[in-house]
């Protein structure tokens, strides 16, 4: 594997980010903590994303570090969300939001070319939010644990098509509890 990581430090991030999710699943830590979390191992980890990814693995860490991100600025952004005196801080943290946001859409894109339609399944999932039904995808490597996937990417959505690995019907998330808390 050629990567422009040291692979050891992949390696921890991956460990790390697992014992997380494990956590969540058990009710350890809610997902505030967990949104947390992720964010500072990927400071203590010093990451920084990847230009070009060579493979699934890679893919995996860009998205991965870009949607810590963007979920962290946007769950920052609440403090700021009902106060006219800090509507600045507000606005920049849901840009830096949104910006990661788009970065982490822009290399799962890629991604999907690494993706065998034999292993891989995408679906809309069912959602609380009336907004995000029929919006939000979901897409699960079922040879690879914790590969789990969302975007409202058209683009994504048209490739995933192209691929025979969206099947167009509404599923129950495989971590509902998760994309369905209100955070």
């Amino acid at each position: 594997m050629n990567m422009n990581i040291p692979k050891r430090q992949l390696e921890i991030f991956f460990k790390k980010r697992n014992e997380l999710i494990q956590e969540l699943s058990d009710k350890k830590i809610d997902k505030i903590t967990f949104l947390e979390k992720n964010y500072e191992l990927v400071q203590n980890l010093n990451m920084k994303p990847l230009l070009n990814i060579s493979s699934l693995e890679e893919g995996m860490y860009n998205y991965q570090y870009y949607n810590i991100l963007a979920k962290f600025f946007k769950q920052k952004s609440t403090l700021y969300s009902n106060n006219k005196k800090k509507l600045k801080k507000y606005t920049e943290n849901i840009q830096k939001s949104n910006n990661y946001y788009a970065e982490k859409d822009k290399h799962l894109l890629k991604m999907i070319d690494f993706l065998d339609e034999n292993f891989t399944e995408s679906y809309f999932i069912d959602m609380h939010s009336k907004r995000l039904n029929n919006s939000l995808f979901e897409i699960v490597v079922k040879n690879v644990e914790f590969a789990i996937f969302h975007s409202m990417n058209e683009e994504i959505l048209k490739k995933l098509k192209e691929k025979n690995i969206f099947i167009d019907e509404i599923r129950i998330s495989k971590i509902n509890e998760y994309v369905n808390t209100n955070i």
